[in-house]
């Protein structure tokens, strides 16, 4: 925090926090684990984008920002535990009392598909559904990167293609094993389809109940 100046902003802050937890926002007490964050950074880059207001709880209560590294933490998640790496804005703002919180901004990712190192090593894609960071599915990143790798998104609707699209008109939304299932596919051809599908906006993918669901864009 040496080189991040505080601002005056408690009226702005305290309506942020009014706001809670959601899509584009979450609390962090403190700052400890930079994978945790990386998390975080990939699951509002694969969405929206978002903002961590780091010194608050949970409950909202302000805490202050007790370390000047956080942000050094914050930074090493964005670069060294995301791939590719992310670049976060950082505002300091002054509440009561002398305290500060640390308004981290992360732009949604025009290349969807950003990924966190694990502890294992490997690295995962999330996706921020509500106040959650939801860990995306191997088939939503190969889309994502599909459609972002700037491959001509005219496609023929063949069958495949049609059989997944009528399962969605009588059931609103299926998952990929729904579709697998019903469509007596291979994987790779099922998953071939979805990615074409996907690539033209036709659909897209929904959380429900628990799990990523394919359904009309729209719907």
């Amino acid at each position: 925090m040496k080189d991040l100046r505080a601002i005056k902003g408690k009226y702005l802050l305290h309506q942020l926090i009014a706001e809670g937890e959601h899509e584009t926002q979450d609390f962090k007490y403190a700052i400890s684990d930079a994978r945790k964050i990386a998390r975080s950074i990939s699951a509002f880059a694969n969405n929206r984008g978002g903002r961590l207001l780091i010194g608050v709880k949970d409950n909202g209560v302000i805490a202050g920002v007790k370390n000047e590294e956080d942000i050094y933490v914050i930074e090493q998640a964005a670069s060294m535990y995301c791939r590719p790496a992310q670049k976060l804005r950082f505002t300091a703002i002054k509440a009561e009392d002398g305290l500060v919180v640390i308004r981290a901004d992360i732009d949604p990712c025009t290349a969807r598909g950003v990924q966190a190192r694990e502890p294992d090593g490997r690295w995962r894609a999330y996706y921020r559904v509500a106040d959650e960071n939801i860990m995306a599915t191997p088939l939503m990143v190969k889309a994502w990167r599909h459609k972002s790798s700037g491959t001509p998104a005219l496609i023929t609707i063949g069958r495949s293609e049609n059989l997944l699209l009528k399962l969605i008109a009588d059931s609103q939304s299926v998952t990929f094993d729904e579709y697998v299932r019903h469509s007596h596919l291979s994987i790779e051809a099922a998953t071939s389809a979805v990615v074409n599908l996907y690539s033209t906006d036709m659909i897209g993918f929904v959380y429900e109940a628990r799990e990523f669901r394919i359904a009309l864009c729209g719907e």
